[in-house]
Formats: C-alpha cells, structure tokens, sequence
C-alpha cells in the first residue's frame, strides 16, 4: 500500500509541474511550438538518468522512493502521449519543420539527456 500512496503523491506532484511548466513556457516563449512538453520530456529524461544511478546503481534510497520519484513523478512529468497529439497538431497544421524538430529533438536530447544524467551521477558519486 505504501508503495501505491508514493506513486499516486509522486504522480500528483508530476503532473502539476508539468501543468505550471507549460503555463509558464506558453507566457514566455509563446504559443507556437509546444515548449512545455519539449522541456518536461527532455529535463524529466535527466531526472530519470540521475535516478536510475542513485537509486538502483547506487540504492541510496529506500525503494518506496524509486516508485515516487520514478514512476509517480517522472511518469506524470514527461508525457509522450501528450508529445504524440502535439506533433500530430504541427503536422495537421502544416508545419513540417517544426513537427520534425520537435519530434527528433524530443526523442535525440531525451535520450542524450538520460544518457547525461546517468554519466553526471556517475562521476559525482564515484
């Protein structure tokens, strides 16, 4: 049960600042490429890339903590469904430049961005 409470706390949590990241990017960088979830999907890829190493590598926390923090808060602060109707919208709305930078650039630097988040906790913690 205690894992299901960290996972649904960690989701609530997640999915909030996913919401207040694409508030706060639509106010500043506008509304004409999907920022929000371009941020959220490639800076929650360097959150899980420093997680995995902290908390299976390295186990330095209980595990309750990789079910917050991975799966409830990683899972509801990226979001590829939301990237998928997204891309479509680019797509649909002719703009296929920017649908492809959107799509390789979220796909490329999320996976460079766990990638360095691994290796950047891998070198801090030795």
């Amino acid at each position: 049960m205690g894992t299901l409470i960290a996972i649904a706390i960690g989701g609530a949590i997640g999915s909030l600042a996913r919401y207040g990241l694409t508030l706060w990017s639509e106010q500043a960088l506008g509304t004409e490429f999907p920022y929000g979830i371009f941020i959220a999907n490639v800076a929650g890829s360097f959150a899980i890339g420093v997680c995995f190493v902290l908390l299976f590598e390295k186990a330095l926390l209980p595990e309750v903590w990789r079910s917050l923090l991975m799966v409830g808060f990683l899972g509801a602060f990226t979001t590829f469904s939301t990237f998928s109707v997204q891309a479509v919208g680019l797509l649909q709305d002719g703009r296929l430049m920017s649908a492809a930078f959107y799509v390789f650039g979220s796909v490329f630097l999320s996976i460079i961005g766990a990638w360095a988040g691994m290796a950047a906790t891998r070198q801090i913690t030795g």
